[in-house]
């Protein structure tokens, strides 16, 4: 979860279900359901290749169907970085919509998705203004026609070269609450997954470090030819 300071309407006595929590539950989720993988390789590509789950929580399994929970049993609902991994984005939203009042949704963006293409991503998303949640089956797309590309920036990003992507994590991800169901809306427009001139804002911290190495390296350069 990258937008945790988002979540801002649970109540102390909110009883709160998180699904597909990966290795890092959120700190008020009571109850949390998992998928049941029978493969183990396919399990840790579905979490993000993180540590297995090791936690005290009470742990609920599912086999990606119906929640197995009864209408409105939890006051909130976490849901992050799991709907790009859905098969069937409609029924898992009125699950969601079912078991629980309001909630919290959370996930990658189309730039995100276009650099790096995740294998086990089905799904881009986009939340528009007026309340409405357009997807994408990634499927239906060519973004997979720029995989030799994509790949190289895949395994630098499993390698650890992740600062780009913390830098601009506001167009990377994108995550909200709702207190009301909101609408589900297919595209096929690339547009509707955009960001409408996203602000992006100069690294001045950058620029400046980047200056005084550059600084450094001029200096010593000079120094060495002077003693000479």
């Amino acid at each position: 979860m990258f937008f945790s300071e988002l979540i801002k309407n649970i109540k102390s006595t909110d009883k709160v279900l998180e699904i597909g929590p990966g290795a890092n539950p959120h700190p008020r989720a009571d109850v949390l359901l998992e998928k049941v993988f029978e493969n183990p390789t396919e399990k840790k590509e579905q979490r993000g290749n993180t540590p297995e789950l090791n936690t005290s929580k009470k742990i609920i399994f599912y086999n990606g169907d119906k929640f197995p929970f009864k209408d409105y049993e939890f006051d909130y609902v976490i849901c992050s970085h799991v709907l790009e991994h859905i098969d069937n984005v409609e029924y898992f939203i009125s699950e969601l919509f079912r078991v629980a009042k309001k909630g919290y949704v959370e996930y990658p963006t189309l730039y995100y998705e276009y650099l790096f293409n995740f294998e086990v991503h089905k799904n881009i998303f986009k939340y528009d203004a007026g309340g409405f949640l357009y997807y994408i089956k990634k499927i239906e797309t060519p973004i997979s026609c720029f995989q030799p590309v994509q790949s190289v920036f895949l395994e630098a990003l499993n390698q650890g070269y992740s600062t780009f992507v913390d830098d601009l994590k506001a167009i990377m991800f994108e995550g909200f609450e709702w207190e009301h169901p909101f609408e589900l809306k297919k595209t096929n427009y690339i547009e509707k997954l955009c960001f409408n001139n996203p602000i992006i804002k100069k690294n001045t911290f950058k620029l400046s470090y980047l200056r005084k190495i550059k600084y450094l390296l001029d200096k010593l350069s000079t120094d060495k030819f002077v003693r000479k």
